[in-house]
């Protein structure tokens, strides 16, 4: 049975696994499920149609599965899905999705979400992914698996950020980041490649250099990003890295690619 602090509220409805604990002066919604390990320290609310996966924590004063604060939402039953053993801390805030983006706001598996970090309505986290104290993510961002986002860094909606990117404290990020991309600044331009995530990743040696190589012909001076994309692939293709890079770069999009500040199209 779970173990629920005599000051929690929890609403009829509510699914609660037999092993979940809720501590002291938490609030739980009637469409929430709590599934098997999930723990409630303290001071959290969680509402809407939230699923919250197995052995999730979520620490004090955190607000999940709240509407949307989007204008165009009108009610409807969106939803918001966190996936298993993420690690959601103090003031965090992650709102449902809309009907403009699916209804669905998803978060993976093994996330951290520090201090104050928001993700709002219908962003898609892959796994393992960081995001430090107060990073935010406005609407329909994509963050894909082992992505760093730093403290205070704001990633604007519609943009995509690749796999095993890293994001600087304090940067605002108008573009798609490309996998295993460093980007930084006020308006974020690429800084070079995640060598340090890459190496504790286990990427061997002979992918990181063919990646090196690669990022020099992808923001060269010469050509339009679309010939240069092809020379890379024409030259580098079939290493993982580098597909993971190229097929980034020639997905559908909203926004344009960050690049390295004076590159061509940057």
């Amino acid at each position: 049975m779970a173990r629920v602090h005599p000051t929690a509220i929890i609403a009829p409805g509510a699914m609660l696994a037999d092993d979940v604990v809720i501590g002291p002066y938490c609030i739980v919604g009637p469409n929430v499920i709590l599934e098997s390990g999930v723990s409630l320290n303290a001071h959290v609310a969680i509402d809407g149609r939230t699923t919250v996966g197995e052995q999730t924590r979520i620490f004090p004063f955190a607000a999940i599965g709240f509407e949307p604060q989007d204008l165009k939402y009108k009610g409807e039953p969106s939803s918001l899905v966190i996936g298993r053993h993420n690690t959601i801390r103090e003031h965090v805030t992650i709102n449902t999705g809309t009907e403009g983006g699916g209804m669905v706001t998803r978060i993976g598996d093994h996330c951290l979400l520090m201090v104050g970090a928001h993700v709002a309505h219908d962003c898609r986290i892959g796994d393992h992914v960081i995001m430090a104290n107060n990073a935010t993510l406005a609407g329909h961002v994509v963050v894909e698996a082992y992505a760093r986002l730093g403290g205070l860094s704001a990633v604007h909606q519609f943009v995509r950020i690749g796999r095993h990117a890293m994001i600087g404290g304090m940067s605002g990020v108008e573009r798609d980041v490309i996998p295993y991309g460093q980007a930084i600044g006020d308006r974020a331009r690429l800084a070079g490649l995640n060598i340090i995530g890459m190496q504790r990743a286990g990427y061997n040696r002979e992918d990181i250099q063919a990646l090196r190589a690669a990022y020099q012909v992808l923001f060269a001076d010469d050509g339009t990003l679309s010939e240069r994309v092809d020379e890379a692939a024409e030259r580098f293709g079939g290493i993982g890295p580098v597909d993971d890079v190229i097929a980034f770069i020639r997905a559908d999009s909203t926004r344009a690619i960050c690049q390295p500040k004076g590159a061509a199209g940057a």
